[in-house]
């Protein structure tokens, strides 16, 4: 699963997930709530880019 990165600096790891905002492990990144935002800054998902 491929992690996302905020321009911010956060990097979403679906492995890890966020659970502080309700997000399972394992939750790929397409499959955030349409809602999901960064957690660190509030950016919306569409601003994150895919990273290695």
């Amino acid at each position: 699963m491929q992690k996302m990165e905020c321009p911010c600096g956060y990097i979403y790891d679906p492995v890890e997930g966020d659970y502080e905002h309700g997000v399972a492990p394992g939750t790929p990144f397409a499959g955030l709530p349409d809602d999901w935002v960064c957690p660190t800054c509030g950016a919306e998902k569409e601003y994150f880019y895919a990273v290695d």
